[in-house]
């Protein structure tokens, strides 16, 4: 699949599997969620329209989605049971890709469809590491929710500021 100009776009042969999904720029928001839809560079979804939004609105140039676990599917419910190591690998390579120019603005976007599967925090962990060797800086969408898990951007309100988010704090739940 040829990727449109000015996007960034990343599927594996069969497009079972998103890792990337996003506009060019120097200055992205990068959105860390837990599975990928159907979303593309021709047809966004809601959850990535609203990223889209609240990186314009946050003076941010550009957007990038990523995922704790690329497989594609239109409800967390519908990901695999156990987790395929070979999509975890090339989930973290192509993360590992998006990160290595330097320090990023990530923004925990999962919610609590973190506990959707028992693998998802194990996909965190690996994440969040590849994200500390590159020095990102995490932010959440308003404070965090009762369980302590980030906002879903289609859950928060536009109003809702970004703020920090002590990853290394929250890692240790898990």
């Amino acid at each position: 699949m040829t990727q449109p100009d000015g996007w960034l776009y990343r599927i594996n042969q069969d497009n079972t599997a998103r890792y990337v999904l996003g506009t060019v720029g120097t200055n992205p928001l990068i959105c860390v969620g837990v599975n990928p839809s159907t979303a593309t560079p021709q047809r966004l979804d809601p959850t990535v329209t609203r990223v889209a939004k609240r990186a314009r609105d946050s003076n941010f140039d550009s957007w990038i989605m990523l995922n704790l676990y690329p497989q594609r599917s239109t409800a967390p419910e519908g990901m695999h049971s156990r987790y395929l190591p070979y999509l975890k690998a090339q989930n973290e390579q192509h993360i590992a890709e998006v990160l290595q120019n330097g320090r990023h603005t990530l923004l925990a976007a999962w919610g609590e469809l973190i506990e959707t599967r028992d693998y998802l925090p194990e996909m965190l962990h690996s994440i969040a590491s590849i994200a500390e060797q590159s020095s990102c800086d995490w932010m959440s969408i308003g404070s965090p929710l009762k369980r302590h898990h980030p906002r879903h951007p289609s859950r928060a309100r536009y109003d809702m500021e970004l703020q920090r988010f002590d990853m290394t704090t929250y890692l240790q739940r898990f």
